[in-house]
């Protein structure tokens, strides 16, 4: 009997301080060690799939099959595929004669590619292609391509059959083309796709064909626009040059202006001033007496006060040089003669007479080349007298020649401005015409497409494939969508989840015609759930079990008086006195468990015409009284909301243990929520069976509004074999049963 007792237990074993299944069939809690994985609880989504494998599978065989049937009756389509080299350079016939530059720089060279790739895709393409092939009014054309060829009734007000074809033509072909530039390579792939293997390739290569051709004509019409546009240029362009030279040569002639063009000290040729020239030679010359006239001078300075025989131009001179030797040599003789003669000798009077001619002669000599010194001094002076006038002369003329050189320059200047541009403009232009005939382009075709042997689509296994996906994909909407809007608790602590309120009580699924004698049986799992439950509900409050409680649920048949019963019969069995009173004023059911349908009840006692005591039945549950809500009032919630009600509640809370209100359900109805806010404590009971969280919080709602303590949550009729329980290789129901030996 003690294994009973625990088994059961552990099927409802739920308290209030932990709040939470205890040990469950193999020793530990079922959903404390659920498998996660990244916040997603694996174990929920696996039992999802479970319950709702058939239709997942059903689901996806059926759309693979769809897929089936979609691919066979889909039309064959072919597609052709050229292929067009794109070079970033065009190669050059006559060197230089580019029009403009083909290189694109390394990192512009994506969007060079994609810039052809676009130009692939224009209308203009498609339309030189549809006119090529004439293709406008072909039907075969339309058809292949998956349009209608447009009849004369669809010619609407302002428009044409011819436009209209037109547009559909473009339509179709750049709907069925595609454009394939792969990575790292130049080579462009012009995709087309048609039903008729003959026109797609015939198309692909006309797109290939008119892509050069467009090309080409493209840089012949530049290079043409670019030749008419220098020969206006050019035009323009002599005729400034003419009047700009025009206008210098006159300014020159009227300036008086002569200029030699030379080359300067770096070689490079320039023009060269007559009056510039003169005034730098004239300047040197100047330059060069002053130097002279300076050390001659000096030279005069330094003879000018000496004797004779002191200057160094006079000691040097050969003659003087005689002289000297032939003074020395008589005044020699004369020394000789003085010896021997006196004064008056003759012959030293005719040595002292030579002395003297001699002395005369140096002199004269002496003085002669001073004089020389002096006239050397005089002519250097005058010199460069003479070149200082010349220079101040020609600066004089230089500046003035400069003055009007600063317009001649402006004119020469604008005259070579005129000439650079007019050579760069004929160059240009001899190079166009040169290369007018002559254009190349930077587009080769490398492969011309083939007429497909095999169809591109439908494709049989990719369709299935996509198929298997998509039905994948429906398969879980599914089960998503039919969890999500699934009322079925399949886990207890999603209740929790939903209503935000503590879960007290498990009870599982019984038949209904089986739930008296199940809660008759202590030793049955429902008992035993309902056990579990009043043993929560003693440590619901501070005092323990509260001395009221209301019973009630968001709508009927969700067990709240089952639920209301039980709780009454287990307090009642542990010694305490218990009234259960049926407050269902609008449906009472009690007056029906205990056989009393004509007798007084809760109504008499409201109105006054019975007393508490006159009403009350006792049952066959030691210490558990009832009282029936008979007869019904015409206005149920005038009773309830009474003075008489509220003064009758604190009435039988003081003469009983515990008093059960067996209460109304919550949505629709004003009754529970009037009896709720005079009692101590409110019980909400959850049927698993047709749970909807909406009503259920709607109607907590309405218990909050009036203040009423809700103590948690009864989930009753709970299938565990059902719900996420299923799969963990545990049935409550075998094990509750006692086997033989022990109940031996």
């Amino acid at each position: 009997m003690s294994l009973y007792v625990k088994s059961s237990a552990k099927f409802a074993g739920l308290t209030l301080q932990d709040n939470q299944f205890e040990n469950f069939g193999d020793g530990s809690a079922p959903f404390a060690g659920e498998e996660k994985l990244f916040n997603i609880n694996v174990s929920k989504i696996i039992a999802a799939i479970r319950r709702n494998l058939a239709w997942g599978v059903g689901i996806i065989i059926g759309t693979v099959l769809l897929g089936v049937v979609v691919t066979l009756l889909m039309v064959p389509r072919y597609l052709a595929v050229s292929q067009v080299l794109v070079e970033q350079e065009a190669e050059q016939i006559i060197e230089g004669t580019d029009l403009q530059s083909q290189s694109t720089a390394i990192q512009d060279a994506d969007r060079f590619l994609k810039t052809q790739t676009d130009m692939l895709q224009s209308q203009s393409l498609a339309e030189r292609v549809l006119e090529n092939g004439k293709f406008i009014d072909n039907e075969r054309f339309y058809v292949a391509m998956g349009g209608k060829m447009p009849e004369p009734s669809d010619v609407e007000k302002g428009d044409s059959l011819k436009s209209l074809r037109h547009d559909a033509g473009i339509r179709l072909l750049l709907e069925n083309l595609e454009v394939f530039l792969p990575a790292d390579s130049r080579i462009v792939q012009i995709r087309m796709k048609s039903s008729d293997a003959d026109l797609a390739a015939k198309i692909a290569n006309l797109y290939a064909t008119n892509f050069i051709d467009a090309n080409l004509k493209r840089k012949f019409e530049s290079s043409s626009y670019a030749r008419d546009f220098l020969a206006s240029q050019l035009q323009d362009a002599r005729s400034k040059v003419e009047q700009s030279e025009r206008d210098l040569n006159q300014f020159a002639n009227v300036a008086g202006l002569l200029r030699i063009d030379g080359k300067d000290a770096n070689g490079a040729e320039t023009a060269i001033s007559i009056t510039n020239e003169a005034l730098i030679q004239v300047n040197a010359e100047a330059s060069s007496a002053k130097a002279d006239r300076v050390a001659a001078e000096e030279r005069w300075n330094s003879v000018s006060g000496q004797p004779i025989l002191s200057v160094p131009d006079v000691i040097k001179n050969p003659a003087i040089q005689n002289l000297v030797q032939e003074k020395a040599a008589l005044e020699a003789s004369l020394a000789e003669e003085r010896v021997t003669h006196r004064e008056d000798y003759p012959k030293v009077k005719a040595l002292q007479g030579q002395i003297a001619e001699l002395d005369r002669r140096i002199n004269s000599v002496g003085n002669n080349i001073k004089q020389s010194i002096r006239l050397d001094y005089e002519a250097a002076k005058g010199k460069e007298s003479t070149l200082d006038g010349a220079v101040e002369q020609l600066r004089t003329d230089a500046l003035k020649e400069q003055s009007r050189g600063v317009s001649y320059n402006v004119l020469k200047r604008v005259a070579e401005t005129n000439r650079a541009l007019y050579d760069s403009l004929l160059d240009r232009y001899n190079q166009l015409t040169a290369s007018a005939g002559a254009t190349t382009s930077n587009l080769t075709i490398v492969d011309l497409a083939e007429v497909p042997r095999e169809p591109d689509s439908p494709h049989l296994a990719l369709n299935l494939a996509i198929a298997l996906f998509a039905g994948i994909a429906l398969a879980v909407a599914y089960i998503f969508a039919r969890e999500y809007f699934d009322g079925t608790i399949r886990r207890p602590e999603e209740l929790e989840e939903k209503l935000g309120l503590p879960l007290i009580g498990l009870i599982p699924l019984e038949d209904p015609a089986g739930i008296q004698n199940k809660l008759g049986d202590s030793r049955s799992v429902l008992s035993e759930a309902y056990h579990s439950l009043v043993t929560n509900l003693r440590f619901s409050t501070i005092n323990g079990l509260p001395k009221s409680l209301v019973i009630t649920s968001a709508s009927e048949g969700e067990g709240k008086s089952t639920t209301a019963l039980a709780i009454a019969q287990d307090v009642a069995r542990l010694g305490k006195s218990v009234l259960l009173i049926d407050a269902d004023l609008r449906r009472p059911t009690v007056h029906a468990r205990i056989n009393a349908r004509n007798k007084a009840g809760l109504t008499d006692v409201l109105v006054g015409n019975s007393t508490i005591d006159e009403v009350l039945h006792l049952s066959e549950v030691p210490n558990l009284s009832m009282m029936t809500a008979l007869p019904q009032p015409l206005d149920p919630s005038l009773q309830l909301g009474s003075e008489r009600f509220a003064e009758f509640v604190r009435e039988v809370t003081n003469r009983f243990d515990l008093v059960v209100f067996d209460c109304p359900p919550l949505l629709g109805l004003s009754d529970t929520p009037l009896v709720a806010q005079h009692v101590e404590a409110t019980l909400f009971v959850v049927g698993a069976e047709n749970f909807r969280r909406a009503a259920s919080a709607s109607a907590l709602r309405r218990l909050k509004l009036v203040k009423a303590y809700v103590l948690g949550i009864a989930l009753t009729k709970f299938d565990a074999r059902t719900g996420d329980y299923a799969h963990y290789g545990y049935n409550y129901y075998s094990y509750g049963e006692p086997s033989g030996e022990e109940h031996a």
